[in-house]
């Protein structure tokens, strides 16, 4: 068989991708981008100090069970939203539209659960100025992530989650 014929054979007799390997894309996406983004915002709430990697990897372990799991749904949600309210706009503005969106939204719930692990609510103002600095430190970061992920290569993971 040629590559040829592979690629213009049906979906149905092309090898399907493992589930494992599915799961591996998203957990490492989710580790490359909420890791980075959770690092920015412990950096900003607390510093680089000795318990910095600790704050980080908890907080970023209770971004990963708590903050991206809602993500997935809250993003599937937008989207069919934003394809719903416009039909006629070509694919690639509305993943920009659900990409910045996606990345505000969780920004925000990333810096929320990242200052409460960090500084906590005894102090409703230090909480808020962490949870504020956190979000402005990372969003710029979010938003090209988010940019380039919607615009480049959500459509590939899309089409690979699919087979």
């Amino acid at each position: 068989m040629t590559i040829k014929t592979i690629a213009s054979a049906p979906e149905s007799e092309q090898k399907k991708t493992p589930l494992l390997h599915k799961i591996a894309l998203v957990l490492g996406a989710m580790t490359l981008i909420g890791g980075s983004l959770t690092g920015i915002m412990t950096y900003r709430n607390i510093g680089f100090t000795d318990t910095f990697f600790l704050s980080w990897l908890t907080s970023f372990i209770t971004a990963l069970f708590t903050v991206m799991p809602a993500g997935f749904i809250l993003m599937a949600l937008v989207t069919k939203l934003v394809e719903k309210l416009t039909p006629k706009m070509r694919e690639n503005k509305r993943n920009l539209i659900v990409g910045v969106g996606m990345a505000c939204v969780m920004e925000s719930f990333m810096a929320f659960s990242t200052a409460a692990n960090n500084i906590g609510f005894h102090d409703l103002s230090a909480f808020y100025h962490g949870w504020l600095n956190g979000l402005l430190a990372a969003l710029p970061v979010a938003l090209t992530l988010s940019t380039v992920i919607t615009m480049t290569i959500k459509p590939k993971i899309e089409r690979f989650l699919r087979s």
